[in-house]
């Protein structure tokens, strides 16, 4: 078996990876990447891409002021007794200096979320906006060949593999029958895509988290890091002296690499360990990960073989979202996060008694949490998100698109379900007929008047960003009278995992006393969440996944060991 040597080994390509191994390479380190599946990006490749970065300077090149105090006060609100003081004290100072490196020094450009509020407006330290970046578009070009080594777009979260980003684009593709202006914009995206897949096979205009890698990757490519697909770390050398380095299984058989400064874990969590979600998670029978198939828990099982372990004293194992399970024409099938419909004016999500359970338009892991809730350790968790056709042409509902694309082909495959009137659609679904009715005159009342006086949807700067600003008094609210009706099924699912290995403030993996293991750093959702697994904003797995992926890169760099 040969052996190599490097300065640092970083396990995975996701955020946290890339983000430690461009950290270190830029500090002068020798840094080898490995990733394990074929493909780079991990499930971030997969996600929004929106990053939760409190008091970073583009935001306050934009005239937004914060304080770090504000965002912690907010979050010892949010957590209770699952605040990690040392964790959130470091993230807190860590996030502004990572997006000031990142933007700064290599390909990674911010564009910042100025009106994006934190989930929980009500709570003190709330922010309304400027806590968040994400990456601006991206060229995928501009990687030369690599490019075809990304990992492609999620199909159910892309428009025949183009990618759409919340904001100012989301709004034109809803709104392009509406607007001459939005239709344009579309059809210049729709253009330029369908060229690039004529010409390189895939979509070069990258947006979301494919911006977010292809930028990191881009990154990493500058700062010399030697990056290997196909190849996972087999088990980690260990010593008196901490972590010596790895074996590694490549595509041409097993070798060593011997390391210097130590092996950062970001491997992705463990959303595809069957067993341990067996023991920890929630209905693990019926639940749907959006993570890649490859995020199977390998970082975790690295690092307990060397004396590390998991916290499970989390609020909750994994950040949940409910998702809509989907079949394709070919017979794939895959998973509809349900981030932003939930929240329009014109829709509600009941159990199968018919009735509402919980305020839609809160966070997606509130959802999912209510919903087990509301059925007991007993029932089955399923809900059903329940719209009229006015509502699924102007917004879509999960996977089904707004006017003017077909729903035909959801209706023959059974994904979206229909009736003429509220008892046919119930029937359909075996949905309480007499619930669903009463449940919808109800809300409808309320929609007129602007008021949801079940669960208050609505009434927070968060809730109301997810809704409509044309539709009044409430942008959250709309009645549900215009037939046909449509439901939708939901159940939980989640984005990935919260309960990683416990780490200190510089994202080193702690032994059973409480005590680093030299040599070993822990990033992403390999490392226990920041939030103590809470959801308090959108972006909270990134900006965690870039702080601690930066932290760990400079202490290698810097202080090693």
């Amino acid at each position: 078996m040969t052996t190599e040597t490097c300065d640092l080994l970083v396990a995975g390509s996701g955020a946290a990876g890339l983000a430690a191994a461009v950290t270190a390479a830029h500090r002068g380190l020798d840094v080898v990447l490995v990733e394990k599946d074929d493909v780079i990006g991990g499930t971030t490749a997969w996600s929004g891409g929106w990053i939760w970065a409190p008091c970073n300077p583009i935001a306050k090149s934009n005239g937004v002021d914060d304080d770090q105090s504000e965002p912690r006060r907010y979050l010892e609100a949010v957590l209770g007794n699952t605040f990690n003081a040392e964790l959130v004290d470091a993230f807190l100072a860590g996030a502004p200096e990572m997006v000031g490196f990142f933007h700064n020094h290599t390909a990674l450009r911010f564009d910042p979320g100025l009106h994006i509020p934190d989930t929980y407006s009500d709570l003190p330290g709330a922010g309304t906006g400027g806590r968040s970046v994400i990456a601006q578009p991206y060229d995928a070009r501009g990687l030369g060949v690599i490019a075809t080594r990304m990992r492609r777009p999620l199909p159910e979260t892309s428009f025949w593999g183009l990618t759409i980003q919340a904001g100012p684009d989301l709004k034109a593709f809803i709104t392009a029958t509406r607007s001459f202006r939005s239709a344009a914009h579309v059809t210049a995206r729709l253009t330029r895509h369908l060229w690039d897949l004529a010409r390189h096979g895939r979509a070069m205009q990258l947006r979301n988290g494919q911006a977010l890698v292809g930028r990191l990757l881009r990154s990493a490519m500058d700062a010399g890091v030697d990056i290997r697909t196909g190849s996972a770390i087999a088990s980690l050398g260990h010593g008196s002296q901490g972590i010596s380095g790895a074996r590694i299984d490549g595509p041409d058989g097993r070798y060593a690499i011997h390391t210097k400064r130590g092996v950062v874990l970001a491997c992705g969590g463990f959303p595809q360990d069957i067993e341990r979600r067996k023991q920890q998670f929630p209905k693990p029978e019926i639940h749907r990960t959006l993570a890649v198939p490859s995020a199977s828990g390998d970082g975790l099982r690295l690092g307990e073989s060397v004396g590390g372990h998991q916290a499970t004293t989390l609020a909750s194992p994994g950040a949940w979202c409910p998702v809509s399970e989907v079949t394709w024409p070919d017979g794939r099938t895959g998973v509809f996060p349900h981030i932003i419909d939930r929240g329009k004016p014109g829709v509600i999500g009941v159990l199968t008694n018919g009735e509402r359970f919980c305020n839609e338009g809160m966070g997606y892991h509130d959802y999912v949490t209510a919903m087990l809730d509301a059925v007991g350790p007993t029932g089955m968790p399923e809900s059903w998100f329940v719209c009229d056709h006015r509502f699924l042409r102007r917004y879509g509902l999960g996977i089904v698109r707004p006017a003017p694309v077909p729903i035909r082909p959801w209706l023959s495959s059974g994904y979206l379900k229909t009736g003429r009137t509220l008892a046919g659609l119930a029937e359909t679904c075996g949905i309480d007929q007499t619930g669903l009715q009463a449940s919808v005159a109800a809300f409808n009342a309320d929609a007129k008047i602007g008021v949801d006086r079940a669960f208050g949807r609505g009434t927070t700067p968060y809730m109301r960003l997810q809704g409509d600003a044309e539709v009044q008094p409430n942008p959250c609210l709309a009645p549900i009278e215009q037939a046909p009706f449509y439901a939708v099924r939901v159940i939980p699912g989640s984005f990935g995992t919260f309960a990683g290995l416990k780490t200190d403030g510089e994202a080193r993996v702690l032994d059973a006393g409480g005590v680093p293991i030299p040599g070993l750093y822990a990033a992403g959702t390999d490392m226990a969440s920041t939030m103590g697994g809470h959801y308090p904003a959108g972006g909270i797995n990134l900006g965690p996944a870039l702080t601690f992926g930066f932290i760990a890169g400079r202490h290698a760099a810097g202080n090693g060991r």
